[in-house]
């Protein structure tokens, strides 16, 4: 191992220092607090996810308050992570320093996987909890230790605590092994134990599934709806050149002769391909995968290379050099009126630039906040401890309670399910709720400002900032009816 950390360890604090660079710039995005806003409120579960990442959100809390780089470095880490398992997997395959060079320059080379790692959101540790599994699935075909197979249950039980994905990394996993020694595997008790070790870790999030009508089922049904269709399969060619080394290492797994011990990683990978492209699914979810594949592919490529070493070289540049003028648009390691200029945005009539819309999701939460905290300010002190601050959505909510500091109310996703709060609501200042929506609420309702940005994304601009009086119905009495309109 240690022969091979001169290899290992640049490409890890090359990593890191992009994301050093890019995690502190532009702002919190809306998904990011959410998931801080779960931290407040620690369960077993929530309407869109498992309850790992609240934990996260709160442990990040209490290690560096609210903020943005000390937050996203949890994300960071599970990126590096998977460079280094990667590079691991390539070692367990045979590969020697050429192969760990290539596996290495692979994540690197993923251009997702730098906005993956940037965002304090469930799918960095998913990925992460792919590759971990793939690697023990891989430690256990090389050495027959049961040790791997609890690991393995270990390690699929946090997995599905974090996202419901990695259910089908189970099925893969599972249905991979009937090809590793005729699935005497399935004979070994060490399996079922792993098993149970996984039940037992998912069974506190299976009960308050049970105990709240199964919100995962209304959850994915409205993903569905917003999903286009078949885009799955399109989404993964969009990198062709890492593309084509995960291919290599498909074959390899299955045809070449050093590798195809593995085969039952590969029936796994493909297991997973159909599933996800059946159910179809957002093309990033398969992106977990690609580490054990970039892993084989690197150790095809050095044995075609073995008298040609220095070729190795050729392909790792193949592999990075492309993507690295598309760096700025993955991570924000450019300030944004710099980003601005090097993608030669033009403004609209408005002022507005057309970001990527996770950049887009990353502005004018502050802008919103100061604005609520202002108009909060000017009330008397009776208003005040009868006023709620409506959000229309969980991305103004949560910049109400992470960078304003104050509970607010909305009926969005997991924010139903903190309820309505103990004010009265006899007044209400409203952020992003249309008048449509605000005048059948409340009786009085006056625009305070139209807020705009010249960088925020659409849903966010030209919203509406309303102080409103006079409401035309109880807050305890609608809010349990509200259930089912959670996700809309």
């Amino acid at each position: 191992m240690k022969k091979y950390l001169p290899v290992i360890i640049p490409l890890l604090l090359v990593k890191l220092a992009v994301h050093l660079v890019g995690n502190a710039n532009y702002g919190f995005h809306r998904d990011e607090l959410l998931h801080l806003s779960a931290g407040e409120h620690l369960a077993t579960g929530y309407m869109e996810f498992p309850p790992f990442i609240a934990f996260a959100g709160r442990l990040s809390h209490l290690l560096f308050g609210y903020d943005l780089s000390g937050m996203r470095i949890f994300a960071t880490l599970a990126g590096l992570g998977i460079l280094w398992l990667c590079c691991r997997m390539a070692m367990e395959m045979g590969g020697k320093k050429m192969a760990v060079l290539i596996a290495g320059i692979s994540i690197l080379a993923f251009l997702p996987y730098y906005r993956n790692h940037l965002l304090f959101q469930p799918v960095a540790f998913d990925q992460f909890f792919w590759t971990l599994g793939f690697f023990f699935l891989i430690r256990y075909i090389n050495t027959g230790e049961p040790r791997y197979l609890v690991l393995l249950g270990l390690t699929a039980g946090l997995g599905v605590m974090n996202k419901y994905t990695m259910l089908l990394w189970v099925g893969g996993a599972l249905t991979g092994l009937l090809f590793h020694r005729q699935g005497n595997t399935f004979k070994n008790k060490w399996l079922y134990l792993a098993g149970a070790l996984a039940l037992l870790i998912v069974l506190p999030n299976f009960i308050w599934q049970w105990q709240h009508n199964f919100p995962l089922v209304l959850h994915v049904k409205r993903l569905d709806e917003l999903s286009a269709p078949n885009t799955f399969a399109r989404d993964q060619l969009r990198l062709p050149f890492t593309l084509l080394l995960s291919l290599v290492g498909l074959f390899a797994l299955f045809f070449h002769q050093q590798l195809r011990k593995y085969r039952s990683v590969a029936v796994a990978v493909l297991f997973i391909f159909f599933m996800l492209w059946l159910l179809n699914s957002k093309g990033y979810y398969f992106f977990a995968a690609y580490p054990v594949l970039f892993a084989a592919g690197a150790v095809q490529v050095e044995q075609w290379l073995a008298r040609r070493p220095a070729w190795n070289y050729g392909v790792a540049a193949f592999l990075l050099l492309p993507v690295m003028p598309f760096v700025p648009d993955a991570i924000p390691i450019l300030p944004v009126k710099t980003f601005v200029e090097y993608k030669q945005l033009q403004p609209d009539a408005e002022g507005r630039y057309q970001l990527t819309s996770d950049y887009a999701d990353m502005f004018g939460w502050e802008e919103q906040v100061r604005l609520v905290d202002s108009l909060y300010a000017s009330l008397s002190a009776k208003e005040q401890a009868e006023c709620v601050l409506w959000a229309s959505n969980y991305g103004e909510a949560g910049a109400i309670k992470i960078l304003g500091g104050k509970e607010p109310l909305c009926r969005h996703g997991s924010f139903w399910l903190w309820g309505p709060g103990r004010k009265s609501g006899r007044i209400a200042i409203s952020i992003g709720n249309s008048k449509e929506v605000v005048d059948k609420v409340y009786e009085q309702a006056q625009l305070v400002k139209t807020i705009r940005h010249p960088y925020a994304i659409d849903e966010e601009n030209n919203i509406g900032l309303y102080l409103c009086r006079g409401p035309r119905i109880s807050l305890p009495i609608i809010w349990p009816t509200l259930a089912n309109q959670v996700f809309e």
